[in-house]
């Protein structure tokens, strides 16, 4: 990927579809893009905030108008079919068309895959492989239709067999088995999708942080547990996304890490506005 540009103005014209947009990387990425112009739908389960958790779909949305563009709020359970059957074609009818669509909502459920009820397993593949599986096979036509489109699928390290014996990371990592599968699969999808496209215009891709980005839910789960260190900026993986929702359509097909894209294409971070950033000091 060439050195790219950056300006406020470079999604104008362009929809925009954010799935898990009520908070962290979805709502992030969501408030960049129409930042930049583009209007947007976000998607997620609860309108409202969550007992215990910050953020909001009404607040994702709230602050996306801030920036003078359509906003379109699709309330679904996407582990549900039949709910989120009603996606696409909802955003559709309500704004034309759609040039983007981001799949970031996933179930995180960790555990011993000797333990892990089935009921859990298929939580695990409804969210993160059959949802955007089906989101991507919803779009695709009208993504034809208009001889062009960004997919971008977010993924995890998880996804990454583990080298040994012996094994690095002991019972904590050995549980996130479940979840990576899941990931695994929808990497492998992104790449057979992205095959069967090559010539449509069509980009298919998935990025993964390459450190730890913490998110509301990370700060829950693990805040105390999370150094400097192995910690990357919220803007950083944004950056990546935005960077896979504009790339030429030689570039498809790959399944990357955030900071890995960005030094290899020395594209700067910016801002969730679109300004300069610059990094908190640790």
């Amino acid at each position: 990927m060439s050195e790219a540009s950056v300006g406020a103005d470079r999604f104008i014209g362009k929809v925009a579809v954010v799935t898990g947009a009520s908070r962290g990387i979805g709502a992030a990425t969501a408030l960049r893009l129409a930042a930049e112009g583009a209007s947007v739908a976000l998607v997620a389960r609860s309108l409202g905030p969550r007992p215990g958790i910050d953020g909001s779909l009404e607040g994702t949305a709230a602050k996306a108008r801030t920036h003078g563009v359509p906003v379109l709020v699709v309330q679904a359970d996407l582990s549900d079919p039949a709910s989120r059957a009603t996606v696409i074609p909802t955003i559709q009818e309500a704004l034309g068309k759609i040039d983007i669509l981001v799949n970031n909502a996933a179930a995180a459920i960790y555990g011993s895959m000797l333990d892990m009820p089935a009921k859990r397993s298929r939580i695990l593949m409804e969210m993160n492989y059959f949802a955007p599986l089906e989101l991507i096979q919803d779009v695709v036509p009208g993504m034809r239709a208009q001889s062009g489109g960004w997919i971008v699928n977010l993924t995890s390290s998880a996804a990454l067999h583990r080298p040994g014996p012996p094994f690095d990371g002991g019972t904590r990592v050995a549980h996130m088995g479940g979840y990576g599968a899941s990931k695994s699969a929808l990497d492998r999808i992104t790449n057979a999708i992205a095959m069967e496209l090559w010539g449509t215009g069509i980009r298919v891709n998935a990025i993964r942080p390459r450190k730890a980005v913490l998110t509301e839910g990370a700060q829950i789960v693990a805040g105390d547990l999370l150094r400097a260190e192995v910690l990357e900026p919220m803007e950083a993986m944004v950056e990546a996304i935005i960077a896979l929702c504009e790339c030429p359509e030689g570039e498809t097909g790959r399944v990357l890490a955030s900071l890995d894209l960005l030094e290899s294409s020395r594209r700067p971070i910016m801002a969730l506005d679109g300004s300069a950033f610059s990094a908190p000091p640790r």
